[in-house]
Formats: structure tokens, C-alpha cells, sequence
């Protein structure tokens, strides 16, 4: 039975029927809303914890989405997965992957910086600040490329970078 059809609650209830019609209606190929719909059943599993599940329908997804755009926001969630589990390689290259779809996506980068902040925090307390100094710089210019699409975006990120000298007070005003 599809994830959608489990809900057990009157707004998912709810907001899976209008959804269904919404995408019945839609002026869509059947892989597009076939797509979609594994897309849905995927960020539904994630937000319920069921990280493989997930995985699952987004590779589906994946399989079948043809738009590069929405193909960046399937990688971008898988991304999110991998972070979560702690893995971060997989993380980082799902979000390259994310990036190369769609290179406006701040989210992805603000993300990246946060995996080479927290390694740089992590060689920090094994001693190695040469390592964490080059994983903190790796941080900044993804935070830096993800301000400069949402100036508005990010305070905490802004915070830091002018606090370590790796960004202008003024660069984006």
C-alpha cells in the first residue's frame, strides 16, 4: 500500500486527497506524476523518521523525473538523509549533485558549509588547526555563495563570518 494511502490523520487524510486530484488533474505525462507521487511518499517517510523508505522513493523518483529542477530537490532530500545518519561524504555529494542541477539552491550550499563547519569543529578538538582552519574556509565560501543568493538569509552564518574575519561588514549591502 502507497505511504499515502496510511495516513492516519484527517489533514493528511486530507491533504492527500486534494493532492491526488490536484495531480490527476494536472496536464502531466504519467511518469512525471508517477514521479511526483513517489517524491511525496518520500518526504512523507522522512518526516516520519523512516529514512530508508525514503531513500527508497526517492531513488524512484529520481529514476523517473525528467526536470533537471526538480531532480535537484529529490537529490537535496537525499542529501538531507545522508547528513542525518551522519553521513557526510554521501551528503556533500548528493548535494554537489543538487548543485549541479540547480546552482541557486542556498539551501544545499548553506548545508555543505554546515558538514565543513562541523568537521572543522571536529579537527579543532583533535588538535589539527591547520585542518580545521581549511575546513572553516571551506565553510565560509559556501556560506559566503549561499549569501549572496539570500542576503537575508543565514544571520547566524553572517554572525560568524564577520566574527572570523572571513567576511566584510558591508560586502552584500
Amino acid at each position: 500500500m502507497p505511504r499515502t494511502q496510511r495516513n492516519d490523520n484527517f489533514i493528511d487524510k486530507s491533504f492527500t486527497v486534494m493532492a491526488d486530484l490536484i495531480l490527476k488533474m494536472m496536464p502531466a505525462k504519467k511518469t512525471e506524476k508517477e514521479a511526483f507521487a513517489y517524491y511525496r511518499d518520500g518526504m512523507s517517510a522522512q518526516a516520519d523518521g523512516e529514512y530508508a523508505e525514503a531513500m527508497d522513493n526517492y531513488r524512484e523518483a529520481l529514476a523517473l523525473e525528467e526536470d533537471p529542477y526538480d531532480k535537484s530537490f529529490i537529490l537535496y532530500n537525499m542529501g538531507l538523509i545522508h547528513a542525518s545518519n551522519g553521513e557526510h561524504e554521501a551528503a556533500l555529494a548528493k548535494y554537489r549533485q543538487a548543485l549541479e542541477l540547480n546552482p541557486r539552491m542556498c539551501q544545499a550550499l548553506n548545508n555543505m558549509a554546515v558538514i565543513f563547519h562541523y568537521q572543522g569543529e571536529q579537527a579543532e578538538a583533535a588538535g589539527d588547526s591547520n585542518a580545521a582552519e581549511a575546513l572553516f574556509d571551506e565553510a565560509a565560501r559556501y556560506w559566503l555563495e549561499a549569501i549572496s543568493i539570500a542576503p537575508n538569509n543565514y544571520i547566524e552564518a553572517q554572525n560568524w563570518l564577520k566574527n572570523t574575519g572571513r567576511m566584510k561588514n558591508d560586502i552584500f549591502f
